[in-house]
């Protein structure tokens, strides 16, 4: 098993950092392995990712999801082979530092190549790299999804708050 763990700090606030993440669309422009992220349900999305040669086509579901902290995902299928969790921490009320942590298990042609868990570190480093340099350019989430998951479970997102349908009048 690999494991990998790679922070980047981004010049964007938690909340910009979080909802550009949460597009998952977006990732195959982002990251140079991804090349198509389908969002089947609201815990679950299937992958297609390219390195070198190999083609990995594979379901993952989210298992834990919390607004502006972090997101954790595995794989899904008869051998699961990839989990890891994606955090979000403020390092000033415009800076984020954003960290992977994943695991590996590489099994089949991928087990058997040599160094395949520095290529992973590579990868992963390369595409937070990627991410920086796109959400600081773009200055704002392209969408967001605030819901929450625990236990593969999903919560809606916070209600508004409610308004008043006279500017500048309390509720209530």
């Amino acid at each position: 098993m690999s494991s990998i763990e790679v922070s980047v700090e981004v010049r964007v606030p938690v909340r910009t950092a979080y909802d550009q993440w949460t597009q998952f669309k977006s990732f195959p422009r982002i990251m140079n392995a991804v090349q198509r992220v389908d969002q089947v349900g609201p815990a679950m999305t299937r992958w297609k990712v390219k390195t070198g040669l190999l083609t990995k086509e594979f379901m993952a579901e989210i298992v834990e999801q919390e607004p502006d902290s972090h997101i954790a995902w595995r794989s899904v299928g008869r051998h699961p082979w990839l989990w890891g969790e994606v955090s979000f921490r403020a390092a000033a009320p415009d800076r984020t530092v954003i960290t992977v942590n994943m695991h590996i298990e590489p099994h089949g042609l991928s087990g058997r190549l040599p160094d395949s868990a520095n290529r992973a570190r590579k990868l992963v480093r390369e595409s937070l790299e990627n991410f920086k340099e796109f959400i600081e350019g773009l200055g704002d989430a392209s969408g967001a999804w605030r819901g929450s998951i625990h236990n593969g479970r999903v919560s809606p997102s916070e209600p508004d708050p409610p308004r008043s349908r006279v500017p500048k009048w309390p509720v209530g």
